[in-house]
């Protein structure tokens, strides 16, 4: 019990150390404005325009009626869309997501004790900005296949459980440039994916009902502001994750054991900096 607590008291203290909240709020700013452009783009391309998106995005949230509405409302590209984008413009908003990758690198530096990588790491971000685009596009995709069978639920969950597992294990491994050993970092890759569930339950019961009162009331911005309040939250599960993960793997001697005795040795992984 001990240990638990103490392993809890780690990960709140890191938390603070490497400013887990603020790194958060600006992995929402930075997805909505990078990223979710590139998608809606994307996803004009399909026969769907985008209605897969919207709807993965409003299963996500857990939203239902009007809620899920005013979301598929941002979110369903018209033809339009696609005939106005320009290859200077797809150019440019791809730039600006591997920006995002730079942001997510830089944290998971932090949380591992790291030193900040080389000019050609922006290689490794296009890589990892291709990667997650592939597993939104997947998930998005898993709605659509047997839409109505028994067989459906159990091909998105699988997609979008077991393929996020697979997908930040990658990421983690890639963005800090094979630093950190393949085992050491599952568990932050699994307590990402428990804790974008639990964000599925607060979403449900609490952002849901305020974006269906925002929409009433302040129209599309309310909407866009609870839908960047909710990848706050996403980016607080990818980050928090990883620190679990660092934590529970890489705890600090002070807190891996009892008073008196100094636990096993810790290998520090290469590339920290003192």
């Amino acid at each position: 019990m001990r240990t638990v607590v103490a392993r809890l008291g780690e990960v709140w203290r890191r938390g603070r150390e490497v400013e887990l909240l603020e790194r958060s709020m600006a992995f929402g700013a930075l997805f909505l404005v990078t990223l979710m452009p590139l998608l809606v783009i994307i996803a004009a391309a399909s026969a769907t325009r985008g209605a897969g998106l919207a709807q993965w995005i409003t299963d996500a949230m857990g939203l239902t009626g009007q809620g899920a509405q005013a979301v598929r409302q941002l979110f369903t590209s018209s033809g339009r869309t696609l005939s106005t984008t320009t290859a200077g413009s797809v150019a440019a908003v791809t730039v600006f997501g591997v920006s995002l990758m730079a942001a997510v690198q830089g944290a998971f530096e932090r949380i591992w004790d790291l030193a900040r990588g080389p000019w050609h790491s922006a290689a490794r971000q296009a890589v990892a900005l291709a990667g997650l685009v592939g597993y939104l596009l997947a998930a998005a995709w898993s709605g659509s296949p047997g839409r109505g069978t028994a067989l459906q639920p159990g091909l998105r969950i699988a997609v979008t459980v077991v393929g996020g597992v697979l997908v930040f294990w990658w990421l983690q491994w890639l963005l800090l440039a094979s630093r950190v050993e393949w085992r050491l970092l599952l568990a932050g890759a699994v307590a990402t994916v428990l804790a974008q569930v639990g964000l599925w339950f607060f979403s449900t019961w609490v952002l849901a009902p305020l974006l269906v009162a925002n929409a009433v009331s302040y129209g599309t911005i309310g909407t866009v502001l609870v839908v960047v309040s909710w990848l706050v939250g996403v980016g607080y599960t990818i980050y928090a994750g990883a620190l679990f993960g660092r934590v529970l793997t890489h705890p600090d001697p002070r807190t891996a054991a009892p008073e008196g005795d100094a636990g096993p040795e810790i290998t520090v992984p290469p590339g920290r900096t003192e």
